[in-house]
């Protein structure tokens, strides 16, 4: 709306689409309210955001109109409480961020495409090389090494049973100016026990080093949270704009438990992504999120692999430290059964037709030969199958821990078989995965993230 010819909270934004690049005009600023937004980077920061928001809702909710204004006159109580003007600006942007859903969220431009296909082309190029490893080849030649500093939340010495919390003083590699944004920012960890850890980086190439934060949260999937604050002026701003929990605003989260994931501060044509692994049997999908922006879609790199599956013949016991030597008649029985595994991707339960033994006339249900039984989220099913042992038929389940490969080891995955009728001990053997990549593919997409955010 206007008021004596001069624009109020980016009156442009209400009235005309090009002013809403930036927040309100502070030369022409008059009442408390525009002068204290205006001395206050984060406010005005926030300012800025909301025209951003409200221009993505405003074409097809032209209602918003009138509760924009509403919302206008009870922001204009604050007055000069930068405290009050905060929450509201906060809390209306939550608000709008919550009915534009897509309206907002980054999309894609020439500069991604061409990111995933720069990597797309490295990655192939290191499976020359190494056709095991030719992701992480590609991603290390990527990885930002320098400009970064990483500090942690700490405990007081004499004092062990209380939680970690932000350091009091300056950690090493902090510059002064950064550690005085810190403190205004009021920065402070969200996590379970305090567990947080902060990198300074420059995610925009301003010139200056924004934040990133890692936070432990726990829960059932160990999950923690990695969220971004651009550095504006004298502070640090959240990315979404909102201040609620590190779930809430997080760029994206690592499942500890039930998941194969992992990320790295990549720098492709002058750009900073944050490249998030989230991995299957079979296939690294890794995405090239904008660490500054709302996520919509997003370039997403699919580097796919073919498995070479063996029974040892040797198996170890973790536990005990023993190992035994397969007989030759069950070697070859788990052998050809794991024949029919898919070497390429996971199947999971539910994809029998058939029952894999067969049924007898009495006993367990139909269910019981269809299938191992339910599964757990903590691993992937690659795959139930027959496995006849001696003229007796077994139910295997061949299971992997969603990708998870080690130079060492390869493949983590096992067999397990168990009688069809539940009757006696189940029994697990390791299985051996050497994989190579069979091709890598580029592609537009939503984010996954394996895991409940």
């Amino acid at each position: 709306m206007y008021i004596k010819g001069r624009c109020i909270f980016s009156a442009c934004a209400l009235l005309t689409q090009h002013a809403l690049a930036a927040g309100m005009d502070c030369t022409k600023a008059a009442s408390p309210v525009e002068k204290t937004i205006c001395a206050n980077t984060a406010l005005y920061e926030l300012d800025t955001q909301m025209g951003s928001a409200y221009r993505g809702l405003i074409k097809t909710q032209p209602e918003l109109r009138t509760a924009q204004r509403n919302w206008l006159k009870t922001r204009d109580q604050c007055g000069d409480n930068v405290a009050c003007l905060d929450q509201s600006y906060r809390e209306r942007l939550q608000a709008l961020q919550k009915q534009s859903g897509e309206g907002i969220a980054n999309k894609p431009d020439e500069v991604d495409r061409l990111a995933s296909e720069d990597l797309r082309r490295a990655i192939q190029t290191a499976s020359k090389m190494d056709a095991e490893f030719p992701l992480e080849r590609a991603l290390d030649s990527l990885v930002i090494k320098v400009g970064t500093t990483t500090f942690s939340n700490v405990a007081d010495g004499d004092n062990a049973l209380e939680e970690a919390h932000f350091p009091k003083t300056i950690p090493p590699g902090v510059t002064q100016d950064e550690w005085k944004a810190l403190t205004t920012s009021k920065i402070e960890s969200t996590g379970e026990n305090g567990n947080s850890s902060y990198t300074l980086i420059d995610l925009d190439g301003d010139g200056l080093r924004d934040l990133a934060i890692d936070t432990y949260s726990g829960g059932t999937g160990l999950f923690s949270y990695v969220e971004t604050f651009r550095r504006v002026g004298d502070v640090f701003v959240r990315r979404t704009g909102t201040a609620e929990t590190s779930a809430d605003s997080s760029l994206f989260s690592l499942n500890g438990r039930g998941a194969n994931q992992s990320s790295d501060w990549i720098n492709i044509r002058g750009r900073v992504y944050a490249a998030y692994r989230n991995s299957y049997y079979g296939v690294d999908q890794l995405y090239l999120l904008d660490p500054l922006k709302v996520i919509g879609d997003v370039p997403i790199v699919s580097v796919n692999y073919r498995y070479q599956l063996s029974v040892p013949k040797i198996q170890k016991d973790d536990a005990s430290g023993s190992s035994i030597t397969l007989e030759p008649a069950l070697h070859k029985a788990l052998t050809q059964a794991l024949s029919e595994v898919s070497k390429t991707k996971a199947k999971d339960v539910g994809d029998q037709s058939q029952p894999l033994c067969p049924i007898p006339p009495t006993g367990e249900g139909d269910g019981a030969y269809y299938s191992y039984g339910p599964g757990h989220y903590t691993f992937e099913i690659v795959g139930d199958l027959a496995v006849l042992i001696e003229k007796q038929c077994y139910i295997g389940r061949m299971m992997d821990w969603f990708g998870g490969y080690s130079v060492k080891d390869g493949l983590f995955t096992q067999l397990d078989l168990r009688k069809p009728d539940f009757e006696g001990a189940e029994r697990s053997y390791q299985v051996n995965g050497r994989r190579r990549m069979t091709d890598v593919i580029t592609s537009v997409g939503k984010l996954e993230e394996g895991g409940e955010n």
